[in-house]
């Protein structure tokens, strides 16, 4: 098992070298990381309804795009991520591997004498406010699970550079991100800063794990590798932001594992284009769904024949036939 403590806080280059980690290496590893200031979406989000453009593009706050699913998250040098990169476990669906890799990290709130819980699915929390979110990407027989830990970040610039959006929150009002989370040093009974924090994880989780862990240095070829990864992937505005969905016909909808957004192009009645967007869970890639509805008849029927062979929950993580098709017209 190897543990890394990364000092670069460059987004794009940090992104970059966990998808390395995760599909070039077969050991399990254990990672601590910070970010610049800068937003990072879920995998099948659509980047421009999930930011403020605005305050982004004034402040200079790079986005950038991950592997895994969920909603965006604003990191910042206050604020400190940590990966988990394991063998799947035969049957295990993505609910029980956040309540697997997120043991450790409770375990270590409450050697802090922090009464932290596992809140849904993916969530950390402490007196119901949260301090980490969690997401999970899945390559073959592989499993990435990373989270932050809110520990000083800024509350105001997290509030500002993430869009609100009506449809994700349940009832009229819409709960601003700042009131529903908070900093892990609040609830400190003895001051510390965010570095000696990071120590206290790295030597937490490792002491938990005696003589498992190795410390892992990069090799010469890792430091080759990782940022042509970055200049060819995660550099790049086509991967970060994609393309606007301007399709004629769309569907937002909350439901109770998340945001889901269909947009959807029909020609002769039938599924000429479609995409999905979301900050859904997955264990396989939605565009295997989008490739099946081609040609399909835009019809609930129609549609449920095509899809009736599948697992749904394999690629929306949670979501019910019901649901999935009313989405459609």
């Amino acid at each position: 098992m190897l543990y890394i403590i990364d000092h670069s806080t460059d987004p794009q280059w940090n992104l970059a070298a966990e998808e390395y980690l995760f599909k070039k290496f077969s050991e399990p590893v254990f990672r601590l990381w910070r970010n610049e200031p800068s937003i990072i979406i879920g995998l099948h989000q659509n980047a421009f309804a999930e930011i403020n453009i605005d305050y982004v593009k004034k402040h200079k706050i790079p986005v950038v795009r991950r592997l895994s699913g969920g909603g965006a998250v604003f990191h910042d040098l206050g604020n400190v991520n940590f990966t988990f990169i394991d063998n799947r476990i035969a049957g295990e669906d993505t609910s029980a591997m956040f309540a697997r890799f997120t043991r450790p990290v409770l375990e270590a709130m409450n050697e802090l004498g922090i009464d932290a819980k596992l809140k849904g699915r993916n969530d950390l929390v402490i007196d119901d406010r949260k301090f980490s979110g969690n997401a999970i990407a899945v390559y073959k027989e592989r499993v990435l699970q990373h989270g932050t830990l809110l520990f000083s970040a800024s509350m105001t610039n997290l509030s500002q550079a993430l869009a609100s959006r009506p449809e994700q929150y349940e009832g009229k009002a819409v709960k601003s991100n700042r009131a529903r989370v908070t900093n892990i040093s609040e609830h400190l009974k003895s001051e510390m800063g965010v570095e000696d924090f990071i120590t206290f994880m790295e030597r937490f989780i490792v002491s938990k794990n005696e003589g498992k862990y190795v410390n892992y240095t990069y090799s010469s070829d890792d430091l080759a590798k990782i940022p042509k990864l970055k200049m060819e992937k995660y550099g790049k505005d086509s991967w970060n932001f994609g393309s606007s969905p301007a399709f004629g016909f769309s569907n937002i909808k909350r439901f109770e594992w998340g945001l889901f957004e269909l947009y959807m192009d029909v020609s002769g009645g039938k599924v000429s284009s479609i995409r999905f967007y979301g900050n859904y869970f997955f264990t396989k890639e939605s565009a295997e769904i989008e490739e099946l509805l081609k040609g399909c008849a835009i019809d609930r029927e129609s549609v449920k024949e095509r899809i009736k062979k599948i697992n749904l929950s394999d690629y929306f993580s949670n979501i019910t036939e019901e649901e999935f098709l009313s989405m459609f017209i």
